[in-house]
């Protein structure tokens, strides 16, 4: 439950993660978040970033978001602590958000990463479908992969590296402190990728691995 899930901010020292909640899938992130004994905090407003660790840009609808975001006056700012080196991660929509280029839409929104991509690639909702696939720097075999009217990865800047690939295209990357997937992983069960971004890219401290990770055998 989200509020259950937020009302333990900052409980203690625990890092304190921020979820963009706009519109979109910012409930499991929590969730997933919660799992691994990490505070979390709904953004919503400018104020909402400040003391964050990292920032997760959910999935949902990227048009809606890139309004709503302009509409709650977070654009900017929320432009300004990424490109500040406030780690981010991107899932889908929030892929979208991040990257510098859309190849089949003229809008953009934050356009810090290097990287194209092609809405809708995958084609519509009743085409989702789950895939596995290593990820670089995780451990415990294949990754569950969910796709939910998943955006293309079809052009990687110099700075960006690959980190996995699904049915020969790259799925997961990385530029610096940002992170960007075309699949949720907070639909997957598996906390590992959440750990990997927290612990790896964000440089955070989180409590040892336990059941709550849903790690595989």
């Amino acid at each position: 439950m989200v509020g259950a899930a937020t009302g333990a901010l900052a409980a203690g020292p625990r890092p304190v993660v921020g979820v963009l909640a706009l519109q979109g899938s910012f409930a499991e992130h929590v969730e997933a978040l919660a799992a691994l004994g990490v505070g979390t905090r709904l953004v919503r407003r400018p104020a909402d970033l400040e003391g964050l660790g990292a920032i997760i840009l959910p999935g949902g609808e990227s048009t809606a978001m890139g309004r709503l975001l302009s509409d709650f006056a977070l654009l900017e700012p929320l432009r300004a602590a990424v490109a500040g080196g406030l780690p981010a991660w991107g899932t889908c929509a929030g892929a979208i958000l991040l990257a510098r280029s859309i190849s089949n839409d003229s809008r953009r929104h934050l356009a810090l990463m290097d990287l194209e991509v092609e809405r809708n690639a995958y084609g519509a909702q009743l085409e989702s479908f789950r895939a596995a696939a290593p990820i670089a720097g995780l451990e415990g075999g294949d990754f569950p992969l969910v796709f939910i009217r998943a955006p293309a990865f079809v052009g990687l800047g110099p700075g960006v590296e690959p980190l996995a690939s699904s049915g020969g295209k790259v799925v997961a990357c990385r530029q610096g402190t940002m992170v960007a997937t075309a699949f949720h992983p907070e639909l997957s069960g598996d906390r590992r990728f959440h750990r990997w971004f927290l612990e790896q890219v964000a440089g955070l401290s989180l409590p040892a691995a336990g059941s709550g990770d849903g790690q595989a055998a």
